[in-house]
């Protein structure tokens, strides 16, 4: 065995380990089985592959023939004593391959085992992998170039040793740090925390990393760089702390990005509180100052071009843009810096841009303002003054775009604040614009839909209202505030015959253009409703019927033809006032109760059958008649004016009855100081409120006469109606008011039953009513030549300004109207 283990070293290695050469893998070995005699008995594929030998020429052969170096039976006697005992052995062995170069090859035996009674051994191993050790100048040349700025100090604070990288952050020359403190060769602002930290490293011994701090660049001392330092103790053999490691990194574009951040989301929170188009461009001008620039104005369009928007034409090639300044802020109070005040047109784009610069979008950075150049002192003067006289130094402009559309132009200006725009924030004055931008562009959005929407109800509602002489009116409406928007609210008073006149009020429910489209058909409706002369009762239920076909038009057309409105949830009160006797019929259909106010002060709410709202079908409207002394005053009113801001209605019903009951007020002050009373600050909902004092029409301007049903008395009833409008000073209508009677008592008198009355009314117009107990309606028809009747309504049309039928629970009334010359 001694021949056979010639050339293995003599003392044991280690098992291979995370010594650089990685773990050993069965499968990438070479391997080998020699006999105890040292012969080559086995001969794997990986050991060919290793040394270059075949198995023909290492088999059978010794063992040592494969050595470098020459035998040493003394070391290889050991290792093969250790693997008799049943250990393993590895360790370091050179050996030659076939095409002679050396290999240094990680070699394992096993411990010896026997096949077929001959005592064997199982060799692996691979080649060592070639690994360097790091020399003094590697290190050095490492240390120099590192991107992270590395310092040593000394237990006192001063600097050992720091590399390139470090002397460039700080911009101080490395023979003027070596053995001196950092408050010695940088500012007080900034070595003071840094030499805080470091004592605190020396005093504890735990290191402190990721301290963040704002400096500046060597290169450019204006421009503000954001660096994190670490510091750790430095301990010698004995666990001394002997120093300060100190190492610097450049972090300005992560510190740019959440400084970005946090501007936009604090720009979030203030900008956009309302849907005001000033009130949102003043409020990104105040966050602006002072946290990004000293001063800021906001220019919109006057009309937005770009994008599909009505009537956004672009300008012309040259041409500039139409603004007007919306909103402004500076470090200096009262804005001393602005050429242009608030509220005010203004025209400018930084020079020498126009409005093409506008529509490209692309923000204008001018870190230096030069108000002598051509741009400034030649095409806008005042402004370069200004530039001078504060010392406006540099700029950024930004346009303002939302949903593809140009809205305007917001620009920031630098005068205190020494430092200069650049790069860096632009990308900050671009977030700021276009979180402002989409908010100013909500904001124009609504306040053009509820300006159209306000307009739309405006003129739906009554320009004018007249009560004729039963009646005095006044009114007052307010739409809801801008926050909740238009509502559908209605009134009207609405002329009707015999000198009567009938009060409505309603309420939409919802806000926009399509509560206020709705209220326009509903008041139409009514309208016409009323002409018809139907009793308050009946009228609701022909306008509750209409407003269930319409809902269910609606629910069947597309969304195209929906518009997006409905008319289902409409409150109504309906009431007709007659000044001959004083009486005062209405229904309601879901709206609150009228008040009545008589002449000694009583206030009263009548018990009037609610009834459903309208839309809703199937139930029934009932009608209340009350008798109003004369001078009483009837208040009818929508909810949004009783329920106030505890939603209490009855204590908003008791605070209205105490309002209108005031004395010493006329009709036309009363209404307005009531909804101020009422409501002091703005409402959430549409108001209404619709006054009318009550007159009593007087005997002597109302006369009645029985008529018998006896042809010879259309004679004596135009002589009695000739005699009275002599007496009452209209002899120009006799003639006329003749034909009239004569014409309507003959129909009477022919085809209607009795008892037969007529009557005539003398207010703002001269009426003749004729009424009979028959319910057959009469019907004008045109009488060909050879007719010898049929042509006594077309004369009365022809004569009257206006006619009509109505009927009673006797009967009904043909009634025909003339004006009072």
């Amino acid at each position: 065995m001694a021949s056979a283990d010639e050339g293995f070293p003599a003392e044991p290695g280690p098992l291979p380990s995370g010594d650089g050469r990685g773990p050993a893998r069965a499968a990438d070995d070479a391997a080998a089985v020699l006999a105890g005699d040292g012969t080559v008995i086995g001969w794997t594929r990986g050991a060919e592959a290793l040394l270059g030998y075949p198995a023909a020429e290492v088999v059978g052969r010794s063992a040592a023939r494969l050595l470098t170096g020459p035998p040493d039976p003394r070391r290889t006697a050991a290792v093969a004593a250790r693997c008799r005992t049943g250990s393993a052995w590895s360790g370091l062995v050179s050996l030659r391959g076939r095409d002679g170069r050396s290999l240094d090859i990680d070699v394992r035996v096993t411990s010896s085992f026997r096949i077929a009674g001959r005592e064997v051994f199982l060799v692996s191993g691979r080649e060592l992998t070639p690994h360097w050790t790091m020399s003094g100048s590697v290190l050095d040349d490492f240390m120099a170039r590192s991107p992270v700025g590395m310092a040593v100090l000394d237990p006192g604070l001063r600097y050992l040793w720091l590399n390139d990288t470090l002397e460039r952050f700080g911009g101080v020359p490395r023979e003027q740090r070596l053995g001196r403190r950092p408050a010695d060769v940088l500012p007080s602002a900034l070595a003071a925390p840094i030499e805080r930290l470091m004592r605190q490293v020396l005093s504890t011994g735990e290191a402190v990393t990721d301290y963040e701090y704002l400096g500046w660049s060597w290169s450019d001392p204006h421009r503000r760089r954001a660096y994190a330092s670490s510091f750790f103790p430095l301990a010698d053999a004995q666990d001394r702390r002997i120093g300060i490691g100190y190492m610097v990194r450049d972090v300005t574009d992560r510190w740019n990005a959440r400084r970005l951040l946090a501007l936009v989301n604090e720009a979030g929170a203030s900008i956009g509180s309302t849907l005001d188009v000033q009130r949102t461009a003043q409020e990104l001008a105040d966050f602006a100052v002072p946290r990004f620039a000293d001063f800021v104005f906001v220019d919109l369009l006057e009309a937005p071009f770009g994008g599909d928007r009505p009537g956004s034409a672009t300008p012309a090639e040259g041409e500039r843009p139409a603004m007007r300044r919306a909103g402004m802020s500076s470090v200096r109070e009262g804005c001393p810096e602005a050429v242009v005040r608030v509220g005010e047109a203004v025209d400018f784009v930084p020079p020498p841009h126009d409005a093409d610069f506008l529509l490209s979008g692309a923000p204008v950075l001018l870190p230096v303002l030069d108000p002598d150049s051509q741009g400034w002192a030649v095409e806008q003067p005042e402004r370069a003054a200004r530039i001078r006289e504060f010392g406006l130094h540099s700029l950024i402009s930004v346009p303002m775009r939302a949903r593809d559309t140009v809205l305007g132009l917001t620009t920031f200006m630098r005068s205190r604040n020494p430092v200069p725009f650049d790069e860096d924030d632009v990308a900050p004055a671009r977030e700021l614009v276009a979180r402002a931008a989409v908010c100013v562009d909500n904001a124009r959005r609504y306040t053009r839909e509820h300006t159209a929407a306000l307009v739309l109800q405006r003129s739906l509602l009554p320009q004018t209202l007249r009560g004729g002489t039963a009646l005095d009116v006044a009114w007052s409406y307010l739409p809801a505030d801008a926050k909740d928007g238009v509502g559908g609210d209605w009134f009207d008073v609405i002329p009707l015959s015999g000198a009567r006149v009938g009060l409505v009020i309603g309420d939409v429910v919802g806000h926009g253009i399509g509560a206020a489209a709705t209220m326009g058909r509903l008041r139409t409706a009514v309208q016409t409703l009323a002409d018809m002369d139907l009793p308050p009762d009946e009228l609701l239920a022909r306008l509750d019927d209409l407003v269930l076909r319409l809902s269910e038009e609606e629910r069947t057309g597309g969304p195209a033809e929906r518009g997006g409105s409905t008319v289902v949830g409409a409150t109504c009160l309906y009431a007709v006032y007659d000044p001959t006797n004083g009486s005062c019929t209405m229904a309601r259909a879901g709206h609150p109760p009228p008040v009545v106010v008589t002449p000694d002060g009583a206030v009263t709410f009548p018990d009037l059958p609610s009834g459903p709202p309208l839309g809703l079908g199937g139930l029934p409207f009932e009608s209340l008649e009350v008798v109003l002394p004369e001078g009483s005053l009837l208040g009818l009113y929508t909810d949004g004016l009783i329920e106030g801001t505890d939603r209490d209605v009855e204590h908003g019903m008791e605070r209205l009855g105490r309002e209108v009951s005031r004395g010493g007020l006329q009709l036309e002050d009363l209404c307005p100081a009531v909804v101020k009373k009422l409501l002091p600050v703005p409402q959430p909902d549409d108001i209404a409120l619709l006054l009318a004092r009550t007159h009593v029409l007087s005997p002597e301007h109302l006369v009645s006469w029985d008529v018998p049903l006896d042809p010879a008395a259309v004679g004596e009833a135009r002589a009695k109606v000739s005699r009275q409008l002599e007496a009452w000073g209209l002899e120009e209508l006799a003639m006329t008011t003749e034909l009239i009677v004569s014409e309507l008592v003959t129909n009477a008198i022919r085809y209607a039953s009795g008892p037969v009355r007529l009557r005539l009314l003398f207010q703002a117009a001269l009426t003749c009513e004729v009424s009979d107990a028959s319910n057959t309606s009469p019907r004008l028809r045109h009488a060909r030549t050879t007719d010898e009747g049929g042509r006594g309504l077309f004369l009365v049309a022809q004569l009257a300004h206006r006619w009509g039928t109505r009927y009673t629970p006797r009967g009904k009334i043909i009634w025909a109207e003339q004006p009072i010359p």
